[in-house]
């Protein structure tokens, strides 16, 4: 994943940056996959 920075602030900017340091276990992967997928449309 990349963090896409959609700010104004410094600040918020830079914590978006520092995403790309963060690295998922493999039970923080496992977590994320048992999420359901979102049903219906966005709009």
């Amino acid at each position: 994943m990349v963090p896409i920075p959609g700010t104004k602030n410094p600040g918020y900017l830079a914590d978006n940056a520092g995403a790309a340091e963060v690295r998922l276990s493999a039970a923080d992967l496992a977590d994320l996959d048992a999420i359901p997928a979102p049903v219906g449309a966005r709009y």
